[in-house]
């Protein structure tokens, strides 16, 4: 199944956290969207791998994307090995994505960080037509970093969610596990920690809605010059 922007991400929630408004404002244009989890989140303190990804599943249907799958890389584990490279250039190669939504390559998270060069690496593989992996050489067009968990890096550019937020929202709390606990559950430093990161997520596309003179954005960056071609009708005002 072939998809027209497609996000990779480290663990189920990572995508609906960073640029899940994204993918349903471009669902809502008749794009194709899709997901690669690479790992369960297993290693995490709230559910198990099964949880997890019966989650994910709800929350796929809250985004509206047509295609979401999780290569079961081992959570908090990582690594830029050839053959996770090459996994996600297989995937590559199936789902042909014009652009790659990826996690910011820097961060706290290790996983986070990791995922990012493994799915630039593998994109790098997925165009080599001498690589031996099933179906025809593709590399995506473009590729996207989600920064949304670093308020401190300036992105290249933002997306307007605030028509998509409340979806955005309900495709995040589709994680019960991770935000919806049993009381008992939400009594740990680790429950407490996570209920900060959906105020911390909320609070980013606050304050870069507010640069933008929106409600609600989410940002990325690039590593490319963006390129403008109509400089007089250029959104977001300078004066």
């Amino acid at each position: 199944m072939k998809v027209d922007l497609l996000a990779i991400a480290a663990h189920p929630d990572d995508v609906e956290l960073t640029c899940g408004g994204t993918l349903i404002k471009m669902k809502k244009r008749g794009y194709r969207t899709g997901i690669i989890d690479l790992t369960s989140g297993e290693a995490g303190s709230r559910g198990s791998a099964d949880v997890r990804r019966r989650e994910a599943a709800a929350a796929a249907r809250a985004l509206g994307v047509v295609h979401r799958e999780n290569l079961e890389f081992p959570d908090a584990h990582l690594e830029m090995r050839m053959d996770y490279k090459l996994a996600i250039a297989e995937r590559i190669r199936a789902l042909r994505p014009r652009t790659l939504i990826l996690p910011y390559w820097e961060g706290r998270h290790p996983d986070h960080y990791t995922a990012s060069r493994l799915g630039y690496e593998a994109c790098f593989l997925a165009g080599l037509k001498a690589v031996d992996l099933p179906g025809e050489a593709h590399r995506p067009f473009k590729v996207l970093y989600a920064t949304a968990y670093d308020r401190g890096t300036r992105p290249s550019f933002v997306v307007d969610v605030s028509a998509e937020f409340a979806q955005r929202n309900r495709a995040i709390m589709a994680y019960v596990s991770q935000f919806r606990p049993k009381v008992r559950a939400r009594k740990t430093e680790a429950a407490a920690r996570l209920d900060r990161l959906v105020q911390y997520v909320e609070l980013t596309s606050r304050f870069y809605g507010e640069m933008a003179g929106v409600q609600y954005a989410e940002p990325f960056l690039v590593k490319e010059v963006m390129q403008a071609d109509d400089v007089v009708d250029m959104p977001i005002r300078s004066i």
